[in-house]
């Protein structure tokens, strides 16, 4: 167990305190004890597992990240709680895999993500978050996370899937339910869980089988249809990569630009800075937006033989876990890490993960995003502000914000 008395990372208490708490406890972490075991929580259904290695240092996590002959993801999963692999696949795809099955299937999906169809995606963006702003700029005040944060990441996601306007609240209530394990408002059980994952791959494997029927021009149809060195996706690994996809992709962007909000909200200098001249600080100010939110704070590792990590013995079947919200608070990396600086460059922060096989393959469309949000805000609600402290969400997984009111001059 850890020396570092008092730090629990697997106890649900630890994720309940305030955020001011919990950074304190990984700064002692990085400072005393920047490799540390802790015991796992009790998962109903699955017990309690061996207990984990926290990875708390930036090094540590890219180390452990780009290595995956060494920390695998196959084995249990990327969650701390061990799950049968069958279930890891399902509710993880390719996140939960390992080269050689891992690179086919990545391959397969790329075909997805080529720059073509990645610029179509760029080019709808500003349309959508025009519309955003449209629906919000008369009413004078709404829930940020609801009514701004959200919508646009949900509608592009479901763009790129051909999922219909009509279908769109249900991803978005799954996507609640999935990733906000630990929270009771969203999560009371095990059930609750899976019910969530059943709902979305239903959803997509009726879509993936109409789209091998009838083609249409959205990513699915070019899922369904991709063949790469003979390899295709079946409907049921489609319907798996469809849940990472629309789940990952929803969530994490609006956690991003609710945290960019709240974080120019409490350093009004950067915000007039960046409202000063957008284009000049757009590029770093969104870096440091994700870096500032990491809206996924761990994944897990799996040693696949005897190792170390900067000295500590890591034995094979050993879980590492990678702290990212850690890593980008390092003081060894970034110079005053916990100051918000729209202009910090460089600034390799993990938000997207840690690199080697598993980086992010939305984060060009994030930054995306993220830009044209704020450059819309900037123009077209310039005096938006918070009006209370928001709603965290209790999660050790997610970084999510649930509520955040905001109020503006409305637009006619």
């Amino acid at each position: 167990m850890s020396d570092v008395t008092g730090i629990k990372l697997g106890d649900q208490e630890f994720w309940a305190a305030p955020e001011a708490e919990r950074e304190a406890g990984f700064a002692r972490l990085r400072h005393e004890a920047p490799i540390s075991f802790h015991e796992e929580p009790f998962i109903e259904g699955y017990g309690q597992g061996p207990g984990f290695w926290a990875l708390t240092r930036f090094d540590d996590v890219v180390h452990t990240s780009r290595h995956p002959e060494l920390f695998c993801s196959s084995r249990g999963g990327t969650n701390i709680g061990d799950i049968p692999q069958e279930i890891a696949d399902f509710i993880g795809s390719i996140i939960n895999m390992d080269d050689p099955r891992h690179k086919k299937l990545r391959n397969v999906v790329s075909a997805g993500f080529t720059p073509k169809a990645l610029n179509q995606l760029l080019e709808n963006v500003r349309t959508r978050t025009t519309s955003v702003i449209d629906a919000a700029a008369e009413k004078g005040e709404c829930d940020f996370v609801a009514e701004i944060a959200a919508p646009l990441p949900l509608q592009i996601v479901c763009d790129m899937v051909g999922v219909p306007p009509s279908m769109e609240q249900t991803v978005f209530e799954q996507s609640n339910v999935i990733l906000g394990v630990g929270d009771p408002e969203y999560v009371q059980g095990m059930d609750d869980l899976m019910r969530a994952f059943l709902v979305l791959y239903q959803m997509a494997m009726e879509l993936g089988q109409d789209r091998l029927d009838n083609p249409a021009d959205d990513i699915t149809t070019t899922l369904m249809h991709a063949e790469v060195d003979g390899e295709r996706l079946s409907v049921a690994e489609f319907a798996s990569f469809f849940i990472l996809l629309v789940v990952a992709g929803n969530e994490t962007t609006r956690t991003a630009i609710s945290h960019g909000m709240w974080a120019l909200h409490n350093h009004p200098d950067q915000r007039a800075l960046w409202a000063s001249d957008f284009d000049r600080y757009a590029v770093d100010a969104v870096e440091e937006i994700v870096r500032w939110a990491t809206p996924v704070i761990h994944f897990r590792r799996t040693a696949t033989q005897d190792t170390e990590i900067s000295g500590q013995p890591i034995r094979e079947g050993e879980k590492v876990v990678m702290w990212f919200n850690s890593a980008n608070r390092d003081e060894r990396v970034f110079e005053e890490p916990f100051r918000f600086d729209i202009t910090r460059s460089p600034n390799p922060h993990l938000g997207y993960g840690g690199g080697g096989p598993h980086f992010c393959l939305g984060a060009n469309l994030a930054r995306r995003e993220i830009r044209v949000m704020f450059e819309q805000l900037f123009q077209r609600l310039p005096d938006l502000e918070i009006t209370c402290e928001p709603a965290m969400l209790q999660s050790a997984f997610i970084h999510g914000i649930k509520r955040m009111p905001c109020a503006f001059t409305p637009t006619l």
